[in-house]
């Protein structure tokens, strides 16, 4: 069953644009390393945090790559935009969905 990783993150003061630049090797890089990984959907929440929302093909592979993930430099140098603490993350199963084009 395909599932959804909810990430939320404050970017460093300063790191916003970079922080976006490099956004598309760094998924460029996910997709490579975790081939269950499907697309992403980033956005500014209005509290100032970022919310990074993954779609994988389960949730067992989600959980993994977010372990898995420090053991890649490629991937680990985009967190370095990322406040210390790191990443709050959910997982849900998706039940339903509904694609509007």
């Amino acid at each position: 069953m395909a599932a959804i990783e909810i990430a939320r993150f404050r970017v460093k003061d300063g790191a916003e644009e970079q922080m976006l630049a490099e956004r598309p090797a760094m998924v460029d890089a996910m997709r490579r390393r975790f081939p269950t990984y499907r697309e992403s959907f980033l956005t500014k929440l209005d509290d100032g945090r970022w919310m990074d929302v993954v779609v994988w093909e389960d949730r067992a592979e989600a959980e993994a790559a977010a372990e898995g993930a420090y053991a890649y430099p490629e991937i680990v140098e985009w967190f370095r935009h990322l406040e210390d603490g790191g990443f709050e993350f959910e997982y849900a199963d998706i039940r339903c969905a509904t694609r509007i084009a």
